[in-house]
């Protein structure tokens, strides 16, 4: 069984160590997330884990920015 998210006032952990400039709102929940630039993804971790479930073992999460 899975964690429960926290409230949506709390930010994404990925957002407390990445520099500020590339914080942005999750593109589900609207939490704060590292959203820009490397490492960056526009779903926090919490609306990110259903989505990767449905892709199945042959699929991998590839960040395409450089």
């Amino acid at each position: 069984m899975s964690t429960p998210a926290p409230p949506i006032s709390e930010p994404d952990p990925s957002a407390l160590t990445c520099p500020g400039d590339r914080v942005g709102q999750c593109a589900g929940c609207q939490r704060k997330t590292h959203r820009y630039g490397s490492g960056g993804c526009p779903l926090c971790q919490w609306c990110m884990k259903p989505v990767m479930e449905h892709w199945g073992p042959a699929v991998r999460y590839v960040s395409t920015r450089a």
